[in-house]
């Protein structure tokens, strides 16, 4: 009987399992496949990810440092809006590798780490959580106290435990240029319906290029219309869910859920890493595996963390489907200098923002 089984060893998963095992807990993780792939995110982060890795990881994982973002209402040609600042904004990382850096952490600290284990059932009762699980062709069933579900956006956890679904999960694509880009900007274009398309200079590892959308919408089709306006041929096409907007609860008798699981994400951009991490640790410093009440106060503590940034976000949202000409008129006025931080669209209201716009 373990204290914690983990379903998913990606951000959440690997940091839950971390640090649960770092406070003494017995932990078993699973991952279905190989850990980090197949790559299924943008590798594009706030320099916040720094606290989560050795330090000697850091020279491994960092492809591109990044100072701001040029804001485009139409294409590739259309009129740029830049916003930045004077230092680092934000860093582009080798994606695959920090998840795997992130594995060895949990596996550092004790937790067995098992990849190419599929998690096929979970089982709830009283006293604890039976999960089978396949390997090589067997299946074996394996019992915890309590399960974290860290299964990304279409999650068998939450679907067996019989948590509600996240309310909307969007289509992303993304694919590379190898060609080498070091420049000091993203572009953003607020080309999709409802949301955005981006290219990101990575260094020596090229160009990334992606983009998102509600579900219908046709992804592939604005992904050619994408690169053809920058006249570049990609590979390594990737696509996946980006879930937006977690259920009311992330929790049930001994199941929670971390992560892309619980959509503890980015309304504005879709990103998770941090989020999902800042939950972990919130589950960790909460959560008694043999007190299945303090689950309750592990739904209070992440959404203390995050759910102001979460509504603040939904709200940003909203203004990449204004009208056009508002569109111009708002990266007009707002562009320049910013004091803002890329996790935290509630910083748009901080001192150092406002001593921005107010000095311009």
């Amino acid at each position: 009987m373990y204290d914690f089984a983990v379903v998913g060893v990606g951000p959440a998963g690997a940091r839950f399992a971390r640090r649960a095992a770092e406070a003494g807990y017995d932990v078993v993780a699973f991952e279905k496949g190989e850990v980090g792939t197949p790559l299924a995110c943008s590798g594009h982060v706030s320099t916040d990810i720094w606290a989560y890795v050795p330090d000697e990881a850091k020279s491994r994982l960092l492809q591109n440092r990044v100072y701001g973002a040029n804001f485009h209402v139409g294409g590739a040609s259309s009129r740029a809006y830049p916003f930045y600042k004077t230092e680092q904004v934000s860093n582009v990382i080798d994606r695959v590798e920090l998840d795997r850096t992130l594995a060895d952490c949990a596996r550092d600290a004790g937790a067995d780490v098992r990849e190419r284990h599929t998690v096929t059932s979970v089982d709830e009762r009283h006293d604890g959580v039976e999960l089978t699980v396949s390997a090589d062709g067997d299946e074996r069933t394996v019992e915890a106290k309590m399960v974290a579900g860290c299964d990304g956006p279409v999650s068998r956890v939450r679907r067996q435990a019989g948590i509600d679904e996240p309310a909307e999960i969007l289509h992303g694509v993304l694919a590379f240029d190898e060609t080498p880009d070091d420049g000091d900007y993203v572009d953003v274009h607020l080309t999709v319906p409802r949301f955005f398309a981006w290219r990101i200079p990575r260094g020596d590892a090229g160009v990334e290029y992606g983009l998102a959308a509600p579900p219908g919408a046709e992804v592939n089709e604005m992904f050619d219309v994408l690169t053809d306006q920058y006249d570049v041929e990609t590979t390594h096409f990737c696509s996946g869910g980006i879930p937006i907007d977690p259920p009311e609860r992330v929790t049930t008798r001994r199941v929670f859920l971390l992560g892309d699981a619980a959509a503890q994400t980015k309304p504005f951009t879709g990103g998770g890493i941090l989020y999902g991490m800042t939950a972990a640790d919130c589950a960790v410093d909460a959560i008694d595996p043999d007190d299945p009440a303090t689950l309750r106060d592990y739904e209070s503590a992440w959404r203390d963390a995050l759910s102001t940034e979460i509504s603040m976000g939904h709200w940003l949202r909203r203004a990449y489907s204004l009208p056009e000409p508002v569109q111009h008129l708002g990266l007009r006025l707002l562009s320049g200098e910013i004091g803002v931080h890329m996790d935290k669209p509630t910083s748009f209201f901080s001192r150092e923002h406002l001593g921005k716009l107010l000095g311009r």
